[in-house]
């Protein structure tokens, strides 16, 4: 794979069944108040170390507010080297929305 792809939230939770990794790109606030559980928070400052530390060979999927900026930082990703990377459609506000049960707060 050379590019991201998008999918949707059932796909993302087959993914992430599977072991794939979810990274969130929401601002500190945002990820603190609630997130995907497990999400890792990717900023500007985590970035590298992420990158450095993480399996390229693992599936990556991005989430966003509502599935636009994840897209973007998702072709960054490819072009770092993931193989598998992912882009949440409807972002965290629609998982939040669909599945509150799959978030956590801590």
């Amino acid at each position: 794979m050379d590019n991201f792809e998008c999918i949707d939230i059932a796909r993302a939770e087959q993914l992430i069944a599977e072991g794939a990794v979810v990274a969130d790109i929401r601002d500190p606030q945002s990820y603190q108040q609630n997130h995907i559980k497990d999400a890792v928070h990717l900023s500007n400052d985590t970035l590298h170390d992420f990158i450095q530390s993480a399996d390229m060979d693992t599936p990556l999927i991005v989430c966003c507010y509502h599935g636009f900026s994840s897209q973007s930082a998702a072709g960054f990703l490819i072009q770092q080297g993931f193989d598998q990377v992912y882009s949440l459609d409807g972002g965290f506000e629609l998982w939040q929305a669909s599945r509150p049960e799959q978030c956590s707060n801590s």
